[in-house]
């Protein structure tokens, strides 16, 4: 059957790097289509619907809505709408997984690129992804109203990024779109006036092609995505390829290594808006979510039981370059505020997040209590951190270390292409400061007002623990982002941390006396009433060895006089460990112990008598 018969349909999603603007402008979608009724208070960024998404203000999780447009083509038609269903992509290289295994379900991209910053390491990537799976693009240059907005400029290095990317001529020959997603505003050109998202929405209709599929051939249907319903169980997301499906009907289910598994299908759903609303049946070409498989995994092949199709390909992401140990939480106050704290939990929890998180990999070690999981970065594993402390759980997390892999007897590392916007000022330590960590610089451009950009090739282990100080660095005026470049030989060892660490040396209550007399020793971690133990890191040490202390130490109480008797102890802020510092601080004799109130850093062996010296590396 032609596409023709799906006409009423159009699969797009949204691509770009981080902070280019989507997720606002998928807001002015939805409210430019009438599917928030009038007066209807709505949040900013509404499809980041996840609590750490709309602190951390980005796209974690891959999200799927659907609008309504009059179709201009078919007056005739019942509803004369044609139904644009709309996948928003996380924009961060971390959750580069999400985006990999989201396209596929789209049959055309709109490329977002901000008018200032330009395409950038993740906008690459995307691209690269979404033109491999031969989309037609539409690039939209959003937030021309920047005062340092270069619209013309940005759109020549999106070109010549198609032209590196090998696009054929059709995909290069891509329609242009100017926007501003806060305003809800679209125009073709500069010099038109722009009043609304009309002309992005014709541009869709218009250069999106329909999905192909055949709504009376035998069922077939890749599942992209599983989320959980509190009613109805687990969902199996994606978009049916193939024949239909209904309420109640039985489907066999293609799992690994091509095993079958009958099922039934209880509920069948369509994304109407925001809105997952059931449907009874859907055919070829819409985003569907089915419950009543419980066992259904990212990459199953959902098929017609009586004649079943060949199953898809598995769905395949990119290899994890990071890896972390995380164990069982053994610290002194472990068990104090967590409610999940047995190995047994922590391995199912992590079980479970592998499968639904294709880019991340769990193994299980010698050890009962000590697991590795692999990602793409700190970001990543610093959310799921967070997720599972949020859950009750408990746990320790040893030194991020990356993947190395051996290829005819070479050692190989991953390598990642940095692309730093910075003043002008701030080149000189930059380059300095990437250098010493084996940085090669590749290419440098002026921007114009004043800044640069420079992008530098650097071992993936290199940059763990650099974006703290990179923004230290800048003066928080610097942009840093990276993206994944290949496997390189191991370029010998490197510095990992210049400093050792204050470590307390007993259990007890700290006293802003025993912490006034540290202050000149370096940078602490506690304030006088926090609770501390044999073995806990409460400060970074000025030099390179570690240092035991004594933050317990109380004023001694006697009728004798004194000459500063009566001084005013005044301590500077403690330095707030987060999850991400936390990861780039701990070293190899180290852990970070994360529980639902408190992180805190300690050494792996708490005795100071069996504790080993801080080694050079």
């Amino acid at each position: 059957m032609s596409s023709s018969a799906l006409s009423h349909l159009r699969n797009v999603c949204i691509i770009a790097h981080v902070d280019h603007g989507k997720t606002t402008l998928v807001d002015s979608m939805l409210k430019q289509t009438g599917v928030f009724r009038s007066g209807q208070e709505v949040a900013d960024r509404v499809l980041d619907s996840n609590d750490l998404e709309r602190e951390r203000g980005i796209t974690i999780l891959a999200k799927q809505c659907s609008v309504r447009f009059p179709d201009p083509g078919a007056p005739g038609r019942p509803g004369g709408e044609i139904k644009i269903n709309i996948v928003d992509t996380p924009g961060h290289a971390d959750f580069g997984g999400e985006v990999e295994r989201t396209l596929s379900m789209a049959d055309g991209a709109i490329l977002l690129v901000d008018a200032a910053e330009g395409p950038l390491p993740q906008t690459r990537f995307v691209l690269g992804k979404a033109l491999s799976l031969g989309m037609t693009i539409i690039v939209v240059i959003n937030k021309i109203d920047r005062p340092d907005a270069r619209p013309d400029e940005v759109l020549n290095e999106v070109f010549d990024l198609f032209v590196d990317l090998e696009a054929s001529d059709e995909q290069a020959d891509f329609p242009v779109l100017y926007a501003i997603g806060k305003q809800g505003m679209a125009k073709r050109s500069l010099e038109e006036e722009g009043k609304d998202l009309m002309p992005l929405f014709e541009t869709i209709i218009e250069r999106v092609r329909p999905p192909k599929g055949d709504p009376s051939a035998p069922l077939r249907m890749l599942v992209h995505d599983t989320q959980h319903d509190d009613y109805v169980g687990r969902l199996a997301i994606g978009k049916v390829v193939d024949g239909s499906i209904g309420d109640n009907m039985p489907v066999a289910r293609i799992a690994e290594h091509d095993k079958q598994v009958r099922a039934k299908i209880t509920k069948v759903y369509n994304f109407e808006g925001m809105v997952r609303t059931p449907c009874g049946t859907v055919s070829a070409g819409d985003i569907v979510a089915l419950a009543g498989m419980d066992e259904v995994q990212i990459g199953d092949t959902i098929t017609d039981p009586e004649k079943p199709a060949a199953a898809f390909p598995r769905i395949r992401v990119e290899e994890p370059t990071l890896k972390v140990t995380f164990l069982v939480n053994t610290s002194p106050f472990a068990g104090k505020s967590g409610k999940w704290v047995t190995s047994r939990h922590l391995r199912e929890r992590l079980e479970k997040e592998a499968k639904k998180n294709l880019a991340m990999r769990f193994e299980p070690t010698d050890q009962p209590d000590v697991f590795t999981v692999l990602g793409r970065g700190e970001l990543m594993i610093a959310v799921l951190l967070e997720t599972m402390r949020r859950e009750g759980y408990e746990m320790a997390v040893g030194m991020p270390e990356v993947v190395v892999k051996e290829e005819a007897g070479q050692k190989l590392e991953p390598v990642e292409r940095v692309v730093v916007d910075v003043p002008e000022g701030f080149v000189g330590v930059v380059t300095t400061n990437l250098g010493q960590r084996r940085g090669q610089m590749v290419k440098m451009t002026n921007l114009g007002f004043g800044r640069a950009r420079i992008e530098f090739r650097v071992p993936s282990r290199g940059l763990i623990g650099f974006r703290s100080q990179f923004l230290t660095e800048t003066r928080g005026t610097g942009l840093l982002n990276t993206l994944f470049d290949g496997w390189e030989p191991y370029a010998g060892p490197m510095l990992r941390r210049p400093s050792g660490a204050m470590v307390s040396d007993r259990t007890g209550e700290c006293t802003a006396y025993a912490l006034d007399h540290l202050q000149p020793r370096g940078v602490l971690f506690v304030k006088p009433g926090d609770e501390v133990y044999e073995g806990m890191i409460c400060g970074e040490h000025n030099r390179e060895n570690d240092l035991d202390v004594n933050v317990v130490r109380e004023k001694k109480l006697s009728n004798v006089r004194s000459k500063n008797k009566d001084d005013n102890v005044v301590l500077s802020p403690p330095r707030v460990i987060t999850l991400e510092l936390g990861l780039e601080f701990v070293d190899r004799d180290e852990l970070m112990e994360v529980t639902p109130d408190a992180i805190r850093l300690r050494k792996k062996v708490l005795e100071i008598a069996r504790r080993p010296r801080r080694d050079a590396e």
